[in-house]
């Protein structure tokens, strides 16, 4: 018999049906995903330069019960419509093992403005009369088999513990990362609902297109005695579920993509998608992107005429902002000041206005969601409180504090309360949140936060947000609103409602650089600010900040540290002088404003490249502990003579190259940048 195929094709996109064989494969731009006729799949990239992810077909969707794992559906029906810009089709199969009967429904969407990327919403019906007690499910578990060449896999893994791990990393034998999206420790969760794994000739993508935060894993592993690593959503009931006849299970929506590169392209359209869905990130503000010190090599002791008396160095260095930090407050929950500060209100509105008098912008540190047991704010509106499902607070390791319900009205109405305090009374000009607590919630059971269900709260969440950034600027139109929430992957729900993100206390140098590739792909343009200098490598790694594109900073300490420090960052005069250096090329050249572009692989580029546009000129920003005159190729440039200047060295050395052939061979140790026009 001969073989019935039908193709339909669009643009860049193509579904093949196969009756004779039931299998069907669906192309949009370089993604390729074959469907057999048990419903596995195979995910390729059409690009030439790409190798086969994994050979063999995968259950890559599946439902598990207590009585059974149904991996195995029998393609049973497909079919197509178009809708615009978007080809919809439509899969389902049958699973059926002793008596239970499961359908599985797989609508896919290929749309010709997303390339290289497909959409997925997968449902479970009950078509049978035994109903199976349903404990999980797994959507997209994909494999990636390691290159010929190496064992190294390279990944994208953006999820929160106290661990503070790299968002990339290495996958070799025995590596497993869980991801979980929720709560890892009392105070860490949240992250960015997608995971990537790459290889130096491509890689892939998946992640949840959800408009807000679900409770769902992203592991990655490879088994100690396997060539391939995986990756995949994963969802657990708390409570497993029976799925009664005729009744639907849809999970949650979902993409597969693939690309070149790192994770950088599969990141960005992601989230122009999410975009695209209604989520809306605020508009980059000016202020945002100047230079920052802040008060904290003080710590929480400091004193009003400790950060008075370091104005006049910190404007004279270059710097624009003064941060003032932790320790002016009561406690965690009562935000009045404390005895150190005598008059109160006329204290803080006092530091702000000589702050402003040196012309020069104030920001005030704040944690907010984060009350002390003893607050006088919780004996006077307890009901502000998240609750666990025991009724009882849930704790803040980090603060000794517990949560406050992000979505309780009560909660909602004394944080605008406080905001008006920091920016119209105080007359801050921003403000610092900060607390990894701040990335996500547990579930509320809290009665008084008027829930639809407990998992709500962390839906909500970025709502929380929403609210001081609004207030902030209804009061100060240009407000800075920066988000730190410390050593977490930050919750991509919450961005919307900040427009100053930061590498929030990196652990070195590679995590400023790496994070800073992350925000850079999820925003069009958004002021990174590096953090303080002196979390870098050696404590003063300027190069990393500027070269990637970041925003300066440091918490030096002027004329002499507080005496109550655990560690001294008191400016000495070798540090001045680099100080200067290094913030006046700053503000000369302003590369946070500039556009970064995804010309290098972070993980199999070496050495370590970044590429800011701006004004018509490229910098290159190259990294490595040693680089012994090794070539190093110029990608982007136009096949024209270039003059290349070493823009922050103390001689500014230039030298001419030919973009035909853009071939450098630098010595340095640690970092080269370099401008070329």
């Amino acid at each position: 018999m001969m073989k019935d195929i039908q193709y339909v094709l669009l643009g860049l996109v193509l579904i093949l049906f196969s009756s004779c064989s039931n299998s069907v494969t669906i192309e949009n731009g370089d993604i390729s995903l074959m469907v057999d006729h048990k419903m596995h799949i195979k995910l390729a990239s059409l690009n030439e330069n790409t190798e086969i992810y994994h050979n063999t077909f995968v259950p890559a969707d599946y439902l598990v019960a207590r009585e059974f794992t149904a991996k195995d559906f029998r393609l049973s029906n497909t079919s197509q419509h178009k809708n615009g810009n978007t080809i919809e089709y439509k899969l389902s199969g049958i699973y059926s093992n002793d008596g239970y009967v499961i359908e599985k429904v797989m609508t896919i969407s290929a749309c010709d403005t997303l390339k290289g990327m497909l959409l997925f919403d997968i449902k479970y019906i009950n078509k049978g009369t035994k109903e199976p007690t349903i404990t999980s499910w797994v959507s997209h578990e994909l494999r990636m088999d390691s290159p010929i060449s190496s064992d190294t896999i390279w990944s994208l893994q953006t999820s929160s513990t106290n661990a503070r791990k790299d968002w990339i990393l290495p996958v070799g034998k025995g590596f497993y990362q869980k991801n979980y999206m929720g709560m890892n420790n009392s105070d860490y969760g949240g992250g960015i609902p997608v995971s990537d794994l790459w290889r130096s000739d491509g890689g892939f993508a998946i992640g949840l297109t959800e408009k807000t935060l679900k409770l769902v894993s992203l592991p990655v592993s490879m088994g100690k005695y396997e060539k391939f690593a995986t990756t995949g959503i994963n969802y657990e009931y708390e409570y497993p579920v029976t799925l009664k006849q005729n009744d639907t299970l849809q999970t949650y929506s979902s993409f597969i993509s693939v690309h070149k590169g790192d994770f950088f392209d599969p990141l960005k359209q992601f989230s122009k998608y999410m975009q695209s869905q209604g989520i809306k990130f605020a508009e980059p503000e000016d202020e945002a992107f100047e230079a920052v010190w802040c008060a904290w090599g003080y710590e929480r002791s400091f004193t009003i005429n400790e950060i008075l008396g370091t104005l006049p160095k910190v404007k004279e260095i270059g710097f624009k902002w003064v941060d003032v930090d932790d320790g002016f407050q009561i406690c965690e929950g009562d935000w009045e000041t404390n005895s150190r500060f005598p008059g109160g209100d006329k204290d803080m509105r006092h530091i702000a206005d000589v702050i402003h008098q040196h012309g020069l912008k104030a920001k005030l540190w704040w944690a907010p969601l984060a009350a002390d047991p003893e607050s006088n704010i919780l004996k006077q509106k307890p009901e502000m409180q998240l609750l666990t499902k025991d009724g009882t607070p849930q704790y803040i390791t980090w603060w000794d504090s517990y949560y406050l319900s992000p979505v309780n009205p009560v909660t909602a109405e004394y944080t605008s309360d406080l905001v008006k305090r920091f920016i119209d009374t105080w007359d801050f000009d921003g403000l610092k949140l900060d607390g990894h607590h701040l990335n996500c919630c547990p579930p509320d059971y809290n009665p008084a936060s008027k829930l639809e269900y407990p998992e709500q709260a962390i839906e909500l969440l970025p709502s929380f947000y929403q609210n001081i950034f609004e207030t902030a600027r209804k009061y100060k139109p240009n407000a800075v609103v920066q988000n730190c929430p410390c050593g977490d992957a930050m919750n991509f729900f919450n961005m919307p409602y900040m427009n100053q993100a930061v590498s929030s206390d990196p652990l070195s140098s590679w995590q400023i650089r790496l994070k800073g590739k992350v925000y850079k792909a999820i925003f069009d343009k958004i002021a990174y600010y590096a953090d303080h200098v002196e979390l870098s490598d050696n404590g003063n790694d300027f190069p990393t900040q500027i070269g990637i594109g970041a925003v300066v900073g440091s918490k030096f300490t002027y004329p002499k540290d507080n005496p109550n420090v655990k560690t001294s960052y008191l400016l000495t005069p070798e540090k001045e002088k680099l100080y200067k250096k290094w913030v006046g090329i700053y503000n000369e050249k302003m590369l946070s404003k500039g556009e970064y572009l995804n010309l290098y692989d972070l993980a199999f580029d070496k050495p370590e490249t970044h590429v800011v546009r701006k004004d018509n000129r490229l910098y290159y920003a190259f990294y490595a502990d040693k680089w012994n005159g090794g070539s190093i190729t110029l990608k982007g440039l136009e096949n024209k003579k270039y003059t290349v200047c070493e823009y922050t060295g103390d001689d500014m050395k230039t030298y001419t190259l030919d973009g035909s052939n853009p071939v450098i061979t630098p010595s340095f140790e640690g970092s080269y940048l370099i401008e070329v026009y």
